[in-house]
């Protein structure tokens, strides 16, 4: 049986949180953690678009935080995938905040985050094939490939 393959834009997600004083440090700057966990759910969102399951966090690669975040702004995640594998997804979350009086939009953070599918007794399932679109999709799956590689050598893992 073949599994039907889906684009990019089936599993866009956009998640906006406001920042409350729980979510902050001392000084009002939110911890790095609340937006961390904010990436997990935004690339959690876009795993079950995408495979239509339960999907485990496997792997956070290159989180770098940007700018602080204060308590009052609205924290906005852009999550997309970018490469599929036979039962792992690799997605991208882009975070922003925005000062909801001004409408001051800053870039916060970004993250490479892989994610595997999960049926109901938590075994790996087969995804659908991602259907690449634009030049754009096609450079960022090499480079989510690449990414790949390089960590499964660093790891000792083949292919």
């Amino acid at each position: 049986m073949s599994i039907k393959g889906k684009t990019v834009a089936d599993s866009k997600a956009t998640l906006t949180v406001q920042m409350m004083p729980h979510h902050a440090n001392p000084i009002g700057f939110v911890h790095g953690g609340v937006i961390m966990e904010q990436i997990d759910d935004a690339a959690a969102v876009t795993a079950r678009r995408h495979s239509g399951f339960l999907a485990v966090t496997a792997c956070v690669d290159r989180l770098v935080f940007q700018e602080p975040v204060k308590v009052g702004e609205l924290l906005i995640l852009h999550a997309r995938l970018l490469r599929v594998g036979r039962t792992s997804m690799d997605i991208e979350v882009q975070v922003e905040s925005e000062e909801p009086r001004t409408g001051q939009i800053n870039q916060v953070a970004s993250a490479f985050v892989t994610f595997v599918a999960k049926d109901e007794n938590g075994a790996s399932v087969a995804v659908p094939p991602l259907i690449l679109k634009t030049k754009e999709e096609e450079e960022l799956c090499r480079m989510a490939a690449e990414r790949r590689r390089y960590y499964q050598q660093l790891n000792g893992k083949k292919k």
